[in-house]
């Protein structure tokens, strides 16, 4: 049997591909999130419910209106984006002259709101969606197993990260994007609607997450606690790889995952903490983050 520093190779491999994974719904958040602070300012803690509502939205559209897992790809992100845009419209635009920290604890008391709402209603044992029928099974690659869904949102997390990525910093929109943040009064001079930029990014970012939700849907069980749980340590991603930095988020995301991964291997103690152990490292070293750029 192939031995990698004492581990088999399949057990290696396999606890490599779960940090990936990871990773993947790492990178997704921590990508919403930094647009949502990168170009807004807001720094968004309703990310983590607006997954979870992702997640649910996917389920209970299945349960009750009988919309398949691909529909549910596009609709999914498109109604919970539209409920974004709604929450920016009406509530945050009002404190977006004030403090970050305003922004911070409006978007906190949403998250508990969502939550609340929905465990009140559907209580905190998770529910199960099952994986569709053409991403069933698996590929047996000779050293390890591996599921097609679990390739599939590998593949599908990448391409929607580095799409992202390409619109923000290499199309007019991006720049449109990026210069209607940083000087709005000269932009709307130039016959730009800044406020509806602005909530249509607001509404994107959150997109990114629940599009993450639908991916979780089959991985995970679906509970009202699922957002809150992962929201910590993406928060921790972010600062990682730089507070708004868009490829930082992304390439942070994806090695985090692998770097716990890893961990779970050797040193299975710190596999709940070792994320927070780079962070402080990089704070002490880096304060900017990885890819953040000095003030």
């Amino acid at each position: 049997m192939t031995m990698i520093f004492g581990v088999p190779l399949a057990v290696f491999m396999g606890q490599l591909l779960l940090g990936l994974i990871n990773g993947a719904f790492y990178a997704l958040l921590s990508l919403g999130l930094a647009v949502i602070f990168g170009l807004l300012k807001i720094v968004n803690f309703a990310h983590g419910a607006m997954y979870m509502l992702g997640a649910f939205t996917t389920l209970l559209g299945m349960q009750y209106l009988g919309i398949n897992y691909w529909a549910a790809l596009l609709l999914t992100p498109l109604v919970v984006g539209l409920g974004g845009m709604l929450v920016e419209r009406v509530l945050l635009r009002r404190i977006a002259h004030l403090d970050h920290l305003y922004g911070l604890l409006l978007t906190f008391g949403l998250a508990l709101i969502f939550e609340g709402s929905l465990v009140n209603f559907f209580g905190v044992s998770g529910a199960r969606y099952p994986t569709p029928e053409a991403l069933q099974g698996g590929y047996q690659t000779g050293f390890m197993f591996l599921p097609t869904y679990r390739a599939w949102v590998l593949l599908a997390a990448i391409v929607v990260c580095f799409g992202t990525w390409y619109i923000i910093e290499r199309t007019r929109l991006g720049a449109y994007l990026r210069a209607g943040t940083e000087n709005p009064s000269l932009m709307q001079a130039f016959g730009v609607n800044v406020p509806l930029l602005v909530t249509l990014t607001y509404g994107f970012g959150v997109a990114l997450a629940a599009f993450a939700g639908v991916l979780a849907a089959p991985l995970y069980p679906v509970s009202p606690t699922m957002g809150s749980n992962l929201l910590i340590v993406v928060f921790a991603v972010v600062v990682i790889g730089g507070m708004g930095s868009i490829l930082g988020a992304i390439v942070t995301g994806l090695a985090m995952g692998l770097i716990e991964g890893l961990t779970k291997v050797y040193y299975p103690e710190a596999a709940n903490t070792v994320i927070f152990l780079v962070m402080i490292l990089v704070l002490l070293l880096r304060p900017t983050g990885l890819f953040g750029k000095e003030a």
